[in-house]
């Protein structure tokens, strides 16, 4: 009867561990994320020109302004410099993009910077050296 007993907890034991095991997974969110989808953020027309696309700002704040950017330069970094949107510093890398849409971000002074993104992937060129790609969404973050 003891043997059966010790069983009996073992089993109701393991049965328990599974049953927790299941629900921390079931709760995790993994890959999601609580940030607005850039197609849901509606989007301001700003400058003029043939070619146009979308760019979503993301403030240190989490606030996010979508723009839909019209411009006839052939470069992101152009048509933003262009529209005053951005600013920043020429160096060895190509322009270090210190302020956009009016907020300031300085690595060296308070470890945020802006980070540039195509179509949600971090981008491999800088903002200045990347050619205005029809249908794609570019994207500046303060991180």
């Amino acid at each position: 009867m003891k043997r059966m007993n010790l069983a009996h907890k073992l089993i109701l034991c393991m049965v328990l561990i599974a049953a927790l095991a299941l629900m921390a997974v079931g709760c995790s969110k993994t890959g999601e994320t609580a940030e607005t989808p850039a197609e849901a953020v509606s989007a301001t027309p700003i400058g003029e020109g043939a070619t146009t696309f979308d760019l979503t700002v993301t403030k240190a704040d989490g606030s996010k302004t979508a723009y839909a950017v019209s411009t006839d330069e052939t470069t992101v970094g152009a048509a933003l410099l262009a529209l005053e949107l951005i600013a920043g510093d020429e160096g060895e890398f190509g322009l270090y993009v210190k302020t956009v849409d009016g907020e300031t971000h300085v690595y060296e002074d308070d470890g945020k910077y802006w980070a540039f993104y195509v179509n949600g992937e971090y981008a491999v060129t800088g903002v200045d050296m990347t050619d205005i790609e029809a249908g794609a969404s570019y994207e500046l973050r303060a991180e």
